[in-house]
């Protein structure tokens, strides 16, 4: 029988192909479910809906407010602020790849961030393990701010290094127990931050930089506000 090797190559080569696609649609999926502007969000909602203690004696309206209110300075200005910029002619892309793009969205980010963080501060019915979260959420985006001026530093590894850091503080603190949600974060970090691995064009070192800044702004937004 006369073998066809190009057609047994092309058989055997498309199974990986396909592997491939998916990996990648899978990395591209979970960047997008966790991107950095969404954290905040999921934070807030942890913490007002989940979490039995923080949020005790609020109604469901009163929680609902306090996640529009951050959604509002914390995710839509943000947001809004991007899109602004790029139907300008101010960055090229809406997914700030270079470090030029990202320099005026850092600035803008931070404000409203502080903003976010003042806000929730001076309604003292709010508890302070949120203020602390978004004052170290404002802390990190600052400090991305002066990495960037070295390296792009990853954003998506300082949302899930804060995220994680806001875990662990809770954990600290003996208010829930925390196995399950610890080790949930904890997956979805190493998901992510190897997500962006396959589908951007960051170093290893730009992710644990990233992964780092946004774990030790939570420590210092708690050390500071709690």
């Amino acid at each position: 029988m006369q073998r066809q090797p190009f057609e047994n190559k092309e058989m055997l080569s498309s199974p990986s192909e396909k592997h491939s696609l998916i990996i990648k649609l899978l990395a591209n999926f979970f960047s997008y479910l966790f991107h950095p502007i969404f954290i905040p969000l999921y934070v807030t909602w942890m913490l007002a809906f989940i979490h039995p203690n923080y949020f005790v004696g609020f109604s469901t309206m009163g929680k609902y407010k306090i996640l529009l209110l951050v959604a509002i300075n914390a995710f839509a200005f943000p947001l809004i602020t991007v899109l602004l910029l790029k139907g300008l002619g101010f960055i090229n892309s809406i997914f700030l790849r270079t470090q030029k793009d990202r320099i005026i969205p850092y600035i803008a980010s931070m404000t409203f961030f502080f903003w976010t963080q003042y806000v929730l501060r001076e309604q003292n019915f709010v508890p302070r393990i949120l203020v602390a979260f978004m004052f170290g959420v404002f802390i990190s985006s600052s400090a991305a701010l002066i990495a960037n001026i070295y390296h792009k530093i990853s954003m998506h590894a300082i949302g899930m290094g804060g995220m994680l850091g806001l875990f662990l503080v809770v954990m600290q603190q003996n208010t829930m127990l925390m196995t399950g949600p610890l080790t949930f974060v904890l997956l979805t970090t190493g998901i992510v931050c190897t997500s962006r691995m396959i589908v951007s064009d960051h170093q290893p070192k730009e992710i644990y930089t990233g992964l780092m800044v946004g774990l030790i702004c939570q420590f210092i937004g708690a050390a500071i506000n709690l």
